[in-house]
């Protein structure tokens, strides 16, 4: 560095002439230098997605969201773990450590899924486990709310505000998260089912 130096005090020019060799690259270089608004990044964190139609928001946590965190708490290299529970609608995200292999991740949170998927109601779906997707994460969430019955408002978040969204260019996908869809109960009679000879799901 010291004779580098010292060529420089007595070659100005040289010194001149390298100075601007390295700024023309240095310029060269921020120029093309690759800029991505949104990168790809492979992050090790999988979701599991649990959907219950009618289920409260107590109800999922304690009935499938405590018994999925339970299971997927076991597995190594976890750096955290967190949950929603909303209605009819539960969602686990577990994020591991930056050097756990994002397959091997998801196959391992799969099979501690399948442990536990008889333990959850009847009533609720086959549970989801995907790899965290940047490309697939929405990109505007919209909440809504109003002095109305629940099931009023869903009904206008997926006829009106969801049917409106998804005319606009560019939308791909709109979701509806939560809200109150409308069921139908059926009580049956054991007796008259035997007398005409069926069964609950033939009825």
């Amino acid at each position: 560095m010291q004779k580098l130096a010292e060529i420089c005090v007595r070659r100005p020019v040289f010194a001149t002439m390298l100075i601007l060799s390295l700024t023309v690259v240095g310029i060269f270089s921020f120029f093309s230098l690759g800029v991505d608004l949104f990168p790809k990044i492979d992050l090790p964190t999988i979701t599991i997605t649990v959907i219950n139609p009618g289920a409260s928001p107590r109800e999922i946590e304690t009935e499938v969201t405590d018994k999925i965190e339970s299971a997927v708490n076991t597995i190594s290299g976890i750096d955290e773990l967190r949950s929603v529970s909303v209605e009819g609608v539960s969602q686990v995200f577990v994020q591991f450590l930056l050097e756990k292999n994002p397959d091997i991740a998801a196959q391992e949170v799969q099979n501690k899924v399948n442990l536990v998927t008889n333990d959850l109601p009847e009533t609720a779906e086959e549970p989801i486990v995907q790899k965290l997707d940047t490309d697939a994460a929405p990109v505007v969430r919209i909440a809504v709310s109003a002095p109305r019955a629940l099931r009023e408002v869903t009904d206008i978040a997926d006829k009106q505000i969801k049917e409106r969204i998804e005319t606009l260019p560019g939308v791909g996908n709109v979701e509806i998260v939560g809200g109150s869809s409308r069921e139908i109960q059926i009580k049956v009679d054991p007796d008259k089912m035997r007398a005409f000879n069926v069964t609950v799901p033939e009825v």
